[in-house]
Parts: C-alpha cells; sequence; structure tokens
C-alpha cells in the first residue's frame, strides 16, 4: 500500500452520535479513508447529518450502509449492538473489518462475534474520550488526540486487521494499546463506569436534599458538584447499558467504594485527622499521575479554553 492511500477505501459509521461524528472529522482531517458513510437509527439525525455534511454519505438502513465497506464500525449502545450485527451480517463484505466503540467489551465480544461472517475480521475496540453532549453535531475532529482508544481484539482476531485499525486510532490523534476483554471492563469499571455512577447519584442526592434549594445548587456549585453534574448529563440510554453489561466488575469495584466511604465515615466521625490526611495525600498523588501522564491539564476550571 502507498504511503499516500487510504487505510480504508470506505468506512460505514452506524449510528451518528458524538464518537461517530468526530471519527468522521478526524478522519477526514488526517486524509485517512476514501469514503464514509453513515446511518442512524433517527430519521431526524439522519436529516441533521445530511443538512451538515457530517459524512460523505448518509443511507437510510445498516445493511445500505455496510454494502462495499471494508471497515464497519458500531457506534450504538452496547444494548442493541447484537441486533445490529445480526442485521448488517449478509451484507458484510468479504475481508471487511467490524469494529465498535463501546465502552464494555465482554458483552460486545458476546453479542456481536456469533454474527460476524467467516472471512470479516472482528476487532473491538474503546475510544476513551467523550463530552457530556451528544447527537450528529457534538462531534469534533480534536476529540482523540493525545487520548487512548484500547484495542480489544476478539479470540481468533486477524493480526493484520489488528494492525490496520490501531493505525487508524492512531491517524486519528489516539495512543492505542491491546487489551483482554475481561480485564478492559474492570478498568473501564474503576476509571469510567464506577464514578459515573457516583455522580448520577451525587446530583440525585442533591435534588432530594430540599434544605438546600434549586437556586441555591445551581448558584452555589462548587467545582466538583459541577463536574459530577457535567457527567450526569451523559447520554442515558449508553449508561443504563453500560451499567447492564458490565454488572459485574461495576458491583466488584462499588463494593470496594463502600468500604473506602464507610472507613472515612468513621474517621469523620471519630475526629480521625490521620487518617483524612494519609488518604487524602495518596489520592492527590494519583492525581499528580494523571496530569504527568498528558491526561488532564492543572490549568483551573474557570476559565479554561475549551478544546471543542
Amino acid at each position: 500500500m502507498p504511503d499516500d492511500a487510504p487505510l480504508y477505501d470506505r468506512v460505514a459509521l452506524i449510528g451518528l452520535g458524538l464518537i461517530a461524528g468526530s471519527m468522521a472529522h478526524a478522519m477526514r482531517r488526517g486524509g485517512l479513508v476514501g469514503e464514509i458513510v453513515g446511518t442512524a437509527r433517527s430519521p431526524e439525525t439522519r436529516d441533521v447529518a445530511r443538512e451538515i455534511g457530517l459524512v460523505d454519505r448518509v443511507v437510510d438502513t445498516p445493511a445500505e450502509a455496510v454494502a462495499g465497506a471494508d471497515l464497519v464500525v458500531l457506534c450504538v449502545p452496547v444494548g442493541v449492538m447484537g441486533a445490529v450485527a445480526e442485521e448488517i451480517a449478509p451484507h458484510l463484505a468479504p475481508g471487511a473489518t467490524v469494529s465498535d466503540v463501546g465502552s464494555v467489551k465482554r458483552a460486545v465480544i458476546d453479542a456481536v462475534g456469533p454474527y460476524v461472517p467467516e472471512g470479516v475480521h472482528f476487532v473491538p475496540a474503546h475510544p476513551l474520550a467523550g463530552t457530556e453532549h451528544s447527537g450528529p453535531r457534538s462531534g469534533f475532529a480534536a476529540l482523540f488526540d493525545n487520548r487512548f482508544t484500547l484495542i480489544v481484539p476478539a479470540e481468533g482476531s486477524d493480526r493484520d486487521a489488528v494492525d490496520r485499525l490501531a493505525a487508524l486510532w492512531r491517524g486519528m490523534g489516539a495512543y492505542t494499546e491491546e487489551m483482554d476483554a475481561d480485564h478492559h471492563d474492570l478498568v473501564l469499571a474503576v476509571t469510567s463506569h464506577t464514578p459515573h455512577l457516583i455522580a448520577y447519584t451525587m446530583v440525585g442526592v442533591a435534588d432530594d436534599l430540599r434544605r438546600v434549594t434549586d437556586s441555591e445548587v445551581i448558584k452555589y456549585s462548587a467545582a466538583g458538584f459541577r463536574d459530577f453534574t457535567r457527567i450526569a448529563a451523559s447520554d442515558p440510554t449508553m449508561w443504563r447499558d453500560v451499567f447492564l453489561t458490565n454488572k459485574d466488575a461495576t458491583l466488584e469495584i462499588l463494593g470496594r467504594f463502600t468500604e473506602e466511604l464507610f472507613a472515612l465515615q468513621r474517621a469523620i466521625r471519630t475526629g480521625d485527622g490521620d487518617l483524612l490526611f494519609d488518604y487524602f495525600t495518596h489520592t492527590r498523588a494519583i492525581r499528580r499521575g494523571i496530569i504527568e501522564a498528558g491526561q488532564d491539564t492543572d490549568a483551573p476550571d474557570f476559565g479554561r479554553v475549551k478544546t471543542e
């Protein structure tokens, strides 16, 4: 393949929300693919995608989208990926690669894998990037820049197909690493899924605490609560499916979280300042590690220049 040749001649994006839209922008920015075809379940979403020129061609059904595509990316909620895979299976081109962007991997492999035909490569993936926004207007080319995309090969994944998909993600600005599906789900339960559940819970607590009025919650939100509300604004369908499909790992981490919370409650109740200080010192070091790894900035949240 010549150096300036596209990595894929035709990419089909099934679902046209934040991640698919950002992929389209990033692939165009890098000149990485020939044609981008997209579809979405909602006619309104398809109309908006056509209006803004999100992809080269918008079609009405997944079957139309995957025809002749050498890469198909499932950008739909985890809970419907199996049904979509069943729908597109008869229309996939021999030698094509099927991937996804779901934040749970074992459930996706179990749901999609049985429908992938012989001669089609299945390479699950998960970009660790996002915002609280959704829909076809929400994507932007820089979403994946300097963020990790985890490639999670299914059993028997073709090595060339894995390497080619990883090259696409790197071309879109991401770092890539490979990871086993079960380990991926445990890692994400720690770094994403449980924090989201805690954020939803904290916003719910504020809503239930009638001694603090709605106007006070809005007017006096400190950075911590504002971050909770930003996280809790994420797509409810996606997060419902995440928790239902990554149940075991999330429950394990929630159990650990509950134990830690009880220990902190006891320290506050008994006035154990040493325990609190040591605990906060340790967790502060983790934050410094995130900044040093380039996964966030230490700039104050107020006045940050937005990259979107």
